[in-house]
């Protein structure tokens, strides 16, 4: 996982423990004071919400505990794309360029911009340098990239 990618997991943890998990636990509170919970909606859905919330700080927990955190500023990989390296591409056929970070499954947001190393596109790229051709098999077809810049931010 990137740097990145590891404090935004610690801020949801931090956000889930600090704010979430007392907030639920309050309103639980709330609605055992309105008597049976058998029949409370309110206390079941508090509950669920706790389930949801406890479960939630465990997943992050447990990944960033198994995680190794890479810092793609401190390596050195001599121009070649590796894990964490910002890639500039143009596609041959649509002369479009797009620019992709190569990130870990739990972080990829093609919105951002951000592809997991999983990814088709990614596996194609690990390794190559800026000038290389790659050829991509997608689920539209064969596409053609060329690797403009690569930048390690």
């Amino acid at each position: 996982m990137t740097v990145r990618g590891a404090e935004k997991l610690r801020e949801e943890l931090r956000s889930l423990k600090s704010e979430s998990r007392p907030a639920v636990i309050q309103a639980i509170s709330e609605a055992r004071a309105h008597g049976d919970l058998k029949e409370n909606a309110e206390y079941h859905a508090a509950k669920e919400q706790q389930g949801f919330v406890e479960g939630r700080i465990r997943e992050i927990e447990t990944k960033l505990a198994e995680a190794e955190v890479i810092d793609v500023t401190a390596l050195n990989p001599g121009g070649r794309i590796v894990f964490g390296t910002t890639v500039e591409l143009l596609e041959e056929d649509s002369e479009r360029c797009t620019r992709y970070q190569i990130v870990g499954d739990d972080e990829a947001d093609i919105d951002a911009g951000k592809i997991s190393v999983s990814s088709p596109i990614a596996r194609a790229l690990i390794g190559r340098h800026a000038g290389d051709e790659v050829t991509v098999n997608t689920p539209g077809g064969e596409r053609i990239y060329e690797i403009v810049k690569v930048e390690y931010i």
